[in-house]
């Protein structure tokens, strides 16, 4: 569904594209990581109580023109409105988070996108271990490096692609999923869940992540990591902090 008030050029000059635009792989990838770079992960309105919107008119004003962030179906949302505007067929689809001790239902939006001939994983929203790039969903079994991460797709068990990464290495479960197209209203019970339930990571924990060229910055809590290729800083924020280092290192007001 694409929101009323959508504007392609506000939204790439929201993420800071200024490159080649065509319904292509090129526009496909670039488009990506522009925004994972410009376009926080980020969970302060349900920290602060209010209801997360699924309603695409109201997802596009908070990132493009209010210049915020968004978890899985906002940031996910709108890159899918982008490709539409620019004409590559994509499907959102409803994945099964692996992180978890106990087994969950199918709670994360992610898209799968047709460019060049291929289907593509493309994944904004899955926070600090999220992908970089579009993942080739013909490729699998094959360790993929994006920058400083190892990715992997694989089937699972039930036949389902399982999307992998390597940590301390050992290859390590994130999410499942098949390719059966979702519909806007198939994520608001999702959606409720993450926003509302006290046993939520969202509902329990500030969370921002922010795709950089050389890795990511996380603020988890109280805790703010710097990730650059190999090496990590770590410190802890205190609440007067905050708002400044949301601003500084966000871009978030």
């Amino acid at each position: 569904m694409q929101a009323m008030n959508f504007n392609f050029r506000a939204y790439l000059s929201r993420i800071g594209f200024r490159g080649r635009v065509a319904a292509d792989f090129r526009t496909l990838h670039g488009m990506m990581q522009a925004q994972l770079f410009s376009v926080p992960f980020e969970n302060l309105d349900v920290q602060a109580g209010k209801t997360v919107s699924l309603a695409p008119e109201d997802i596009y004003r908070k990132i493009v023109e209010h210049r915020r962030g968004g978890y899985c179906y906002e940031v996910n949302g709108v890159f899918s409105m982008a490709l539409a505007a620019l004409g590559i067929p994509c499907r959102l689809v409803a994945a099964r988070p692996m992180t978890y001790p106990v087994r969950r239902p199918k709670t994360h939006m992610a898209i799968v996108a047709e460019a060049d001939g291929e289907s593509w994983l493309c994944d904004l929203g899955f926070g600090s271990y999220g992908i970089r790039e579009p993942l080739n969903l013909g490729v699998l079994d094959r360790e993929i490096r994006q920058g400083p991460a190892g990715f992997m797709l694989t089937k699972s068990a039930v036949g389902e692609y399982l999307l992998q990464t390597l940590s301390d290495g050992t290859w390590m479960s994130l999410y499942e999923f098949n390719l059966s197209p979702q519909e806007w209203v198939d994520f608001q019970p999702a959606n409720y869940l993450n926003s509302t339930h006290p046993d939520s990571i969202f509902v329990r924990s500030l969370m921002v992540v922010l795709q950089t060229p050389s890795g990511k910055k996380v603020l988890h809590g109280n805790r703010f990591r710097v990730f650059s290729g190999s090496l990590v800083e770590e410190r802890e924020v205190s609440p007067e902090e905050l708002p400044g280092l949301l601003e500084r290192e966000f871009s978030l007001r």
